[in-house]
């Protein structure tokens, strides 16, 4: 990414120093960063985030810094779930340099995922991200989802309310809920 001076675009991004981003920005910056989570295009985060970009999410271990480490991190959760798609489920919100982008992750868990086998089962998550922007590129990101969600539509934790989480929080130590 080129850095250029005052008033001077930005490769990917928009004119530096020129105040925060119109809805219009921030909307097609919401498509290129949902779009680069579920096909590694040709520019994939590097044509929405700035070349420093932090991000966290429940599935990061650490706190990941750089456009090859959150690319690291979406292709392997593209080879956890190939057939994955990610879409907006409402308009971007956003104040100034920060947005907020809910999505809904669809897909089937075909791969193994950290130390977690395929289950071949399929996924149906809402989630959504906080962005802090720099010049209209993402700098920093962190991810929301429910996991406990997720790994109970993957069948690997039992549905809530259940005796099945009854007894899971009993094992844990925290006693029978009424």
């Amino acid at each position: 990414m080129s850095g250029g001076g005052a008033g001077r675009p930005r490769e990917g991004g928009r004119a530096e120093g020129s105040g925060p981003p119109a809805i219009a920005e921030i909307d097609a910056l919401a498509e290129r960063w949902l779009g680069a989570w579920t096909a590694a295009g040709e520019e994939g985060f590097a044509a929405c985030c700035t070349g420093d970009v932090s991000y966290e999410d429940p599935l990061a271990r650490v706190p990941l810094a750089g456009v090859a480490a959150l690319e690291g991190h979406a292709r392997r959760l593209r080879s956890a779930f190939p057939d994955g798609a990610v879409e907006r489920t409402a308009p971007a919100l956003h104040r100034g340099e920060h947005a907020c982008i809910p999505w809904r992750l669809t897909g089937t868990h075909r791969g193994d995922l950290a130390m977690l086998p395929a289950t071949d089962e399929s996924l149906d998550l809402q989630g959504l991200h906080y962005l802090e922007l720099s010049d209209g590129l993402v700098r920093r990101a962190r991810g929301f989802v429910d996991l406990y969600d997720g790994a109970t539509q993957l069948g690997l934790l039992p549905e809530r309310g259940g005796l099945g989480e009854a007894a899971l929080l009993l094992l844990r130590g925290f006693g029978l809920r009424r």
